[in-house]
């Protein structure tokens, strides 16, 4: 028997159906578990019809119980941020599935392999970001001293930060950024989204209050009809999350339209998330 043809998970599309096909329909192997998860994330690999790729299986039977998410909704939730994500076009967020696999049902993601240095985050003397930076806050570094926290000025995390603010993402951690060898970046870990009320936690507050991009308008115009009653996206939203949160999820679209900005810190919820990476 031949050996399976090994995926490169660089640089994927996400808009190509055959890796969510290989996830959802392959043989799931666990092959080591994540520890410093806060939920239970096994690392394992997918092989299908003489195909095989490396993944992420999160069974919903390892959530933790949250005050503010009903139980075992998380695995769903990271779906359904996929779902907007591939309606956007801009493919952020890695092919991810529900599936059944050895533990039950959960979330199964392809693995993307990062690389170590992204340059998308720093932390700089002074009160003012260099050119091509956007200040998030100040951090204490040790020893008394306070730095600025800052992130890239990238047309790609501005992407990332529309997306967050229709999902409603409530932890947008340095540490679910993933950018790959040939300059893809990737959004993980979106289990606490889509939450009726404002949540949003996130590092990428740079935008806040400038216009949204020309582009950005377009795909939200595209996602605010996608969202209406027969619309592709509200069709695979409503097999995932509750009717009341496609509702929310549609006012955060409208919202975003009426204003045509980055949203704001509403003061209302902590606005960074801890720890921020």
């Amino acid at each position: 028997m031949s050996a399976p043809e090994r995926i490169p998970p660089r640089g994927v599309t996400t808009t190509d159906q055959a890796f969510a096909e290989l996830l959802a329909n392959g043989e799931l192997t666990v092959r080591g578990r994540i520890r410093d998860a806060s939920n239970a994330a096994l690392y394992c690999t997918v092989a299908h019809e003489g195909r095989e790729a490396a993944c992420i299986y999160k069974p919903v039977a390892g959530e933790r119980p949250l005050w503010d998410f009903p139980d075992g909704t998380l695995a769903q939730r990271e779906v359904a941020a996929y779902a907007v994500s591939e309606a956007t076009g801009w493919g952020l967020v890695p092919p991810t599935v529900l599936r059944d696999g050895p533990y039950g049902e959960g979330m199964c993601q392809l693995w993307i392999e990062a690389t170590a240095e992204d340059g998308l985050l720093a932390l700089v003397d002074g009160e003012e970001p260099g050119p091509g930076w956007k200040a998030i806050g100040f951090a204490e570094v040790g020893e008394g001293r306070t730095a600025l926290l800052v992130h890239a000025d990238d047309e790609r995390l501005r992407r990332l930060a529309v997306l967050d603010v229709v999902v409603n993402n409530a932890d947008r951690k340095g540490g679910h950024l993933l950018t790959t060898a040939d300059g893809q970046l990737y959004g993980i870990d979106h289990g606490v989204t889509f939450n009726v009320d404002n949540k949003l936690r996130t590092l990428l507050w740079g935008w806040a209050g400038e216009p949204l991009t020309g582009e950005a308008v377009e795909v939200l115009k595209g996602l605010k009809g996608s969202l209406e009653p027969g619309g592709d996206l509200m069709g695979t939203l409503t097999a995932l999350v509750t009717p009341a949160e496609i509702d929310a999820t549609r006012a955060r679209v409208d919202a975003l339209l009426a204003s045509g900005t980055h949203p704001e810190p509403t003061g209302e919820w902590p606005a960074i998330p801890w720890p921020p990476v």
